[in-house]
């Protein structure tokens, strides 16, 4: 993780706690340190299984570039999207909250691209990748929601379940898309154990 993207972590979860805060300030300070963790999990997951497959996994803001659902219906510049969980905030009065705020791109390794047999006949970084790639973040932010209900940790659990549910959603350049593509049964069996766990996580 280089600078630029530790940067872009610590940033989104300033943003992240402000918009949570916006109603109870008194859980700001709690709310950074959460989604600190939150994000930092989800990205060096991603990272640890991208380098897996051989490929290079770079973080960023998330920004929008479709808005219809054929190819050319695309805006000239993609538009950059931190702002929105706290304009909704802002707009809602703290009523709503939107988490989504970061995607990722992957290309392939140098490595990669060499080989020519065995499990890579091919060099192009597959959406079932992308896919693989994504669930474990999903995966492993699930683990650490589990393991801070079971220290006392509430608020944690909380933020961390509402984050990946705002992930999932198969919109733009989010985690939810890559597996939505890539294959509809996953992405339906990420989405069914999250609403599960959502609810839950509503009545804790």
């Amino acid at each position: 993780m280089n600078g630029k993207e530790l940067f872009t972590i610590i940033l989104a979860a300033l943003i992240l706690a402000l918009a949570t805060a916006f109603k109870n300030t008194e859980i700001f300070f709690p709310a950074l340190l959460s989604f600190t963790i939150i994000l930092i999990l989800n990205v060096l997951t991603k990272k640890i299984v991208g380098y897996h497959f051989e490929t290079s996994v770079k973080t960023k803001f998330w920004t929008l570039s479709q808005y219809g659902f054929r190819k050319d219906m695309h805006f000239k510049h993609p538009i950059p999207m931190a702002w929105l969980p706290l304009l909704i905030a802002l707009f809602s009065k703290g009523l709503f909250l939107w988490l989504a705020i970061l995607e990722f791109d992957i290309k392939a390794k140098t490595e990669r691209v060499a080989k020519r047999h065995g499990l890579y006949r091919f060099t192009q970084v597959t959406e079932w990748h992308m896919a693989l790639i994504v669930t474990w973040g999903i995966v492993i932010n699930l683990i650490a929601a589990l393991m801070a209900y079971l220290i006392g940790f509430e608020l944690f659990t909380k933020l961390s379940i509402y984050f990946i549910a705002w992930s999932i959603i198969p919109f733009g350049r989010l985690d939810g898309s890559r597996i939505f593509y890539a294959s509809r049964a996953l992405w339906i069996t990420i989405f069914t154990i999250t609403a599960i766990v959502l609810g839950w996580g509503l009545i804790i």
